[in-house]
């Protein structure tokens, strides 16, 4: 007669021999990838960041699953880059600003007015120098770079009482910059004085005055609704900037080359989603910022160009001239 602790056991029995011949796909399907990054969910890198996790999923059948972190909830943009190295994020969409600060050559792209418009850095992101710049980071970093996603122009938004105009009104102008050395080159070159703050502190900064202004694409400016708090908003185009995507070392080492395949390729559609999402909504902000009460300031921007060009050139700010001969010149 069976006990009730024999049927016990053969139960618990076969449950460890089910485990045991369980596929492999299944425990594969474990597989958890963190992607993070500092924009807000309303923004296109979120949206087609998630659409790149959910498309990884589909590609790779269920091999792996990536969960997006948005909006600094895994920490600023210095902490994600940190993070790759760390082990706490797997992907990251980051500007060359802060990878940068791993491989300084790579942040020539923020050196202002490098780019003529927006089809120049993307000719870029398809050139020599691009892929001989990015490399150069993966090697010092340990890292990945797979994709490069248009960001917007930067435009200057100022208080009310600080209209920009021409480059003599940058003078004295306290002005936030992202925390990363990059940035420093336009404002300083023109008299302003750089004061980096952390993205999500930047709407209360400006609020309370901690700062007169700050830079920004305009689909920025409106997601973090910087409008609201700076009257006007001045197109200099200083920096026409970029995103990377990144993989960590670490993850990037585990894949197989047919599913580095897949990432690249989905990362890189993603960032070109993304970015055709930017450059359109950049076409109408212009209209609806008057809309709202803004000042939009056309300016001169070759005078801002010449003025930077005066005090400033890429050596001073440790980039290597020939890099950056080599990306003025793309046609």
């Amino acid at each position: 007669m069976i006990t009730k602790r024999t049927a016990l056991r053969a139960i618990a029995a076969c449950a460890v021999v089910a485990g045991a011949f369980a596929p492999l796909g299944s425990a594969q399907a474990q597989t958890k990838l963190k992607w993070a990054h500092v924009y807000e969910v309303s923004e296109p890198y979120h949206k087609w960041s998630v659409w790149a996790g959910d498309e990884i999923k589909k590609r790779t059948n269920g091999r792996y699953e990536v969960q997006v972190f948005p909006a600094s909830s895994l920490g600023k943009e210095s902490d994600i880059n940190q993070g790759l190295t760390l082990g706490t994020v797997d992907i990251i969409l980051t500007g060359a600003s802060f990878a940068g600060r791993t491989y300084p050559p790579l942040a020539v792209t923020y050196f202002p007015f490098i780019f003529r418009d927006a089809d120049h850095m993307l000719k870029y992101g398809k050139s020599d120098v691009f892929k001989e710049l990015t490399k150069g980071y993966d090697e010092k970093s340990g890292n990945h770079v797979t994709a490069l996603t248009y960001y917007g122009a930067r435009h200057v938004t100022s208080a009310a009482a600080r209209p920009i105009t021409k480059p003599e009104d940058m003078k004295g102008l306290k002005i936030r910059v992202p925390d990363a050395p990059a940035y420093i080159a336009f404002p300083k070159s023109l008299g302003a004085n750089p004061t980096p703050i952390a993205f999500a502190e930047v709407y209360l900064a400006l609020q309370n005055g901690t700062v007169d202004a700050q830079e920004n694409p305009l689909p920025t400016i409106e997601a973090k609704k910087f409008y609201e708090v700076q009257k006007n908003i001045s197109l200099t185009g200083h920096i026409i900037d970029s995103l990377l995507t990144v993989v960590s070392g670490q993850t990037w080492a585990k894949l197989s080359a047919e599913d580095k395949k897949i990432f690249t390729e989905v990362m890189e559609e993603a960032g070109d989603k993304a970015g055709r999402e930017i450059a359109a909504s950049e076409l109408r902000l212009v209209d609806e910022f008057k809309k709202k009460g803004n000042n939009v300031i056309v300016v001169d921007k070759n005078a801002f160009r010449e003025a930077v060009l005066k005090t400033t050139k890429p050596t001073d700010q440790g980039y290597r001239q020939q890099d950056y001969d080599r990306i003025v010149n793309i046609k």
